[in-house]
């Protein structure tokens, strides 16, 4: 596993010697809906994840630490806003290919493409899309690179599932404006350049802006005590008479169309992500079934196991299918929020499943980490309630199709 040893102030990242065996899933060949650029960007960042994710991330999630070391190389394999211009840090690509790059890095583990998305889809992404031109080129540039890292605040100690609820404020102060409030659940915000913070004017109307962490009054404690995502740093937003310059506020957009577009973009690179996760714990209960013996045959021989790995891959096509789908409808400016829900949720709740039933399929061997299995499944709890909880989506899905809304 990992050691860290110090020399002359400077920390080394020595690597286990486990080998990532991991091969990809493709039981209806949907690698043929996918252009040349697309299966590059996945090769590249699947050798990458096999590089520098698989030898150490049991280590540091067992000592519940991030890897900070790998915000840079995010940025140097375009993990960061792959969808977006080049011209303002991005990669370029289209959106089939960010979210390629999702899952392959959800393959690794769910925190490190929290690292990604969060960064490139609720930071960048907002930036690009409201900010004035000097703030793009000021911010996004060393964000593509992973010269700056950036967090998103909307999330609230008393307001999780009710963003409209949030009792963070601004008031005008001439040249700029007073910031008090907190947000919660905040990825990344320990480590932190810049954060995009939502909060009211006093007009109580939902307002963006960016916030840098030098900013006197502004911290970001850390949140301990994960049994989940133990290699994403977690912390709070904290803002005491915070002065934010008029110029950092995004001028155009009010009320939370804002933030909901931000966690769509997440959201759909969670559709994505979640498939890779998947496919790691079946790829290490197929194997698993087929090289350990009990009553003198593999346990891969048994029925039941055949029913669970069956359904596995049954499974994981489906998903793979739904987020090609809605893929191809985001290329075309065609994915409905709605749409988006459904597969965050389908893909999340299936991905979770599969990780249970290769749990058993390890069976004891299934709750250490010689095993990715234990740590997928704890990552996906939540996951599975982050950026919109499991019951949020389900009911986004019903006032879609009934046009009833249930949140009122």
């Amino acid at each position: 596993m990992q050691n860290n040893g110090k020399s002359n102030g400077t920390v080394t990242h020595s690597k286990s010697t486990k080998q990532d065996r991991f091969q990809g899933h493709d039981y209806y060949n949907v690698d043929a809906l996918l252009s040349s650029d697309h299966l590059l960007a996945r090769d590249a960042v699947r050798d990458w994840v096999k590089q520098e994710v698989s030898p150490i991330i049991e280590d540091y999630a067992n000592r519940a630490e991030c890897p900070k070391h790998l915000f840079k190389g995010l940025g140097e394999i375009g993990a960061y806003g792959p969808s977006l211009p080049t011209e303002y840090g991005g990669g370029g690509m289209d959106e089939i290919a960010y979210g390629i790059i999702m899952q392959e890095l959800e393959r690794g583990d769910s925190g490190i493409r929290s690292m990604a998305s969060v960064q490139g889809s609720l930071v960048m992404y907002p930036i690009y899309r409201y900010a004035s031109e000097a703030q793009k080129k000021k911010y996004l540039p060393k964000l593509g690179s992973g010269e700056f890292i950036g967090c998103f605040g909307l999330t609230e100690p008393d307001h999780g599932s009710n963003p409209s609820g949030m009792v963070t404020n601004i008031k005008d102060n001439g040249d700029h404006y007073i910031l008090n409030g907190a947000k919660m659940w905040i990825t990344n915000s320990p480590v932190a350049d810049l954060a995009v913070v939502w909060a009211k004017d006093e007009e109580g109307v939902i307002r963006g802006m960016v916030v840098e962490t030098g900013t006197p009054g502004f911290t970001t404690p850390e949140i301990h005590g994960k049994w989940s995502l133990r290699a994403s740093i977690t912390g709070e937003l904290v803002f005491e008479d915070v002065k934010v310059p008029k110029e950092n506020v995004f001028p155009d957009i009010k009320g939370l169309k804002g933030p909901l577009s931000c966690l769509s973009k997440a959201r759909y690179g969670i559709a994505w992500g979640a498939i890779g996760a998947a496919m790691d714990c079946y790829d290490s209960a197929l194997r698993y079934s087929q090289e350990r013996e009990q009553f003198g045959k593999p346990i891969g021989q048994f029925q039941l196991t055949q029913k669970k790995l069956a359904e596995m891959i049954t499974e994981i096509t489906k998903a793979q299918l739904l987020a090609w789908r809605l893929g191809s409808l985001a290329n075309d400016g065609k994915a409905t929020p709605a749409q988006i829900s459904m597969a965050k949720r389908n893909n999340v709740n299936m991905a979770l499943e599969i990780a249970r039933e290769a749990r058993q399929i390890h069976g004891g061997m299934g709750i250490t980490n010689e095993y990715p299995v234990m740590r997928h499944m704890m990552n996906l709890e939540t996951v599975l309630t982050y950026e919109g909880t499991h019951d949020i989506h389900l009911l986004i899905t019903g006032m879609d199709v009934t046009g009833l809304n249930a949140f009122k």
